[in-house]
């Protein structure tokens, strides 16, 4: 399993010389990525040094049970299992280090949250998925920009879309993509009944323009008023854009600021981002029949999780977690919950690679 460590340390060397290159250093596009690298590797190599370490003192103490010396053989004796426990766990530890890396797992995101069926109880949910996403980004200081809102009257949200960027927001959100069900008793209920509704949620990594290009001639440009609360200005002035990508069909719609060129910005991060992740779903279906585990398909009309607010129960179905803080996870407390499903996934990667 290790047998490519060595080759590890070799490349890691070669990354810090180049780092030390005058040359390298004045080409950021170059710096970044090493830097980036030199960062992962620096993790790995540390951790297999301590490894080698521990494994010489094993060695060492092996070779004390032999000695003449009752006392230093009853004090290697002692340290043994100590030595063997830390080696099992550092193992462990380079297991996980040596999973293949998400690529986008660095990345901000586009998210998207559509009320499905149920109503205005489901815009309302959209709504209160939105807070609970925003408050845990405020936990994690990241920043939250609102795209696109459609609102109802009592509240909710037909749709919200929202950029969240910082520090590797993907890799936390990615597995939030699916059906979110909601089981309460809605505030216009009055016989008391309890009410099931659902909302979708998908997450995309944003795309940058090393992973996608789109060329000016395939999109097509609309622009009229705004409609909603704004201001007069918003209303009387064709500041709202609607972006088609031809060749993929692709429509995105931004209204939220007054300027036409800020409507344009937002909505053409979110149209790359769209188009990207069509290209990471196709190449997801290539490698489905190989998938043993489902959390992170992305699949947009499974059902991943139901929220019972009558019995503060939250439970994710793809892995079985049952958790009863229901109240705490709305407020942005969902660590738990997201903890659970990458465990679950390198998990399943370990098997896999034992397999393979």
């Amino acid at each position: 399993m290790f047998a490519n460590l060595e080759d590890v340390v070799d490349r890691f060397r070669e990354v810090e010389g180049l780092l030390s290159d005058p040359a390298v250093v004045a080409d950021q596009k170059r710096y970044r990525p090493l830097a980036k690298e030199h960062a992962d590797l620096t993790t790995i190599v540390t951790v297999y040094n301590k490894y080698k370490q521990v494994l010489g003192d094993i060695e060492g103490n092996r070779e004390l049970l032999q000695d003449s010396d009752p006392e230093m053989k009853e004090l290697a004796k002692a340290e043994l299992p100590e030595l063997e426990a830390e080696q099992g766990e550092l193992e462990e530890r380079m297991r996980l280090l040596l999973l293949p890396k998400d690529p986008n797992d660095e990345k901000n995101i586009i998210l998207e949250i559509r009320a499905g069926t149920g109503g205005d109880e489901a815009a309302l949910f959209s709504a209160d998925l939105f807070r609970m996403y925003s408050r845990y980004a405020d936990r994690n200081k990241w920043k939250v920009e609102t795209l696109s809102i459609s609102a109802t009257d009592g509240g909710g949200f037909k749709e919200v879309i929202a950029m969240i960027s910082g520090e590797r927001v993907y890799s936390r959100l990615k597995f939030e993509s699916g059906t979110h069900r909601v089981q309460r008793v809605p505030d216009t209920e009055t016989q008391g009944r309890i009410h099931t509704s659902a909302c979708t949620v998908a997450v995309l990594p944003e795309a940058e323009d090393v992973d996608i290009e789109i060329n000016n001639a395939d999109l097509r440009i609309d622009l009229y008023r705004a409609s909603g609360s704004g201001g007069q200005h918003v209303n009387k002035t064709e500041s709202a854009v609607r972006l088609t990508h031809v060749p993929t069909g692709v429509v995105v719609a931004c209204q939220e600021e007054s300027s036409q060129h800020k409507n344009k910005a937002k909505a053409l991060k979110v149209l790359k981002s769209r188009i990207y992740d069509q290209m990471l779903s196709a190449q997801q279906a290539e490698m489905a029949a190989d998938r043993k585990n489902q959390v992170g398909s992305g699949d947009r009309s499974e059902r991943i999780r139901t929220y019972n607010y009558p019995q503060g129960r939250c439970t994710d179905h793809r892995i079985g977690l049952t958790l009863y803080k229901l109240d705490a996870i709305m407020q942005g407390d969902v660590d738990e919950v997201f903890d659970a499903l990458i465990t679950d996934q390198q998990a399943a990667q370990m098997s896999q690679q034992q397999e393979g």
